[in-house]
């Protein structure tokens, strides 16, 4: 007599998050697939230019946090710790200069409403601590985006950081209560 079939969901993982898994792990481990020969000069130059890309995002999302926390300075506390990550990660893709510590006074004057300046920081907690997020979120998919595009070791630091800042999504968007 067969069994009936459990109404219960597997808990284990999903067989398409399991090939998702593996071709993320493809990706890590440096796999290029050009469609023709590049002279090691243009790969290296377009390295280069990514990794430059790299760091100029996370300094300007390290302005970003300093703009924030110029504007709501209550937030400080729980917003210097992912700051000075973003920090180390542009220096981790070869930043030659790093943020301030205080946003400039120009920075945190565009403390405004949503939908004024793409810089602004929003006039509440909740509203800046949500745009916080969308800027983490955006960097975090454009650099797992950029994977294919980069050589093995460059490829492997980007996937890093790009799940940093998917942590890090999490943790501005999580309650407090």
């Amino acid at each position: 007599m067969p069994f009936p079939s459990s109404p219960r969901i597997p808990s284990g993982p999903r067989r398409r998050s399991l090939l998702a898994s593996a071709a993320g792990a493809a990706l890590l481990v440096g796999c290029s697939g050009g469609s023709g020969p590049v002279s090691p000069d243009a790969g290296q130059s377009a390295a280069d230019a990514a990794r430059a890309r790299a760091a100029r995002d996370s300094e300007a999302l390290a302005e970003r946090y300093d703009a924030v926390i110029a504007a709501h300075p209550r937030l400080a506390g729980r917003l210097r710790p992912l700051r000075e990550e973003v920090l180390r990660h542009a220096e981790a893709f070869g930043a030659g200069r790093t943020a301030s510590p205080k946003a400039s006074p120009s920075v945190s004057a565009r403390a405004a409403g949503p939908g004024r300046d793409p810089g602004a920081v929003p006039a509440t907690e909740k509203e800046a601590l949500a745009h916080l997020a969308g800027a983490e979120r955006e960097l975090a998919d454009r650099r797992a985006g950029a994977l294919l595009k980069v050589p093995g070791e460059l490829a492997r630091l980007m996937a890093s950081v790009s799940a940093a800042g998917a942590a890090h999504v999490y943790l501005l968007t999580e309650s407090d209560g």
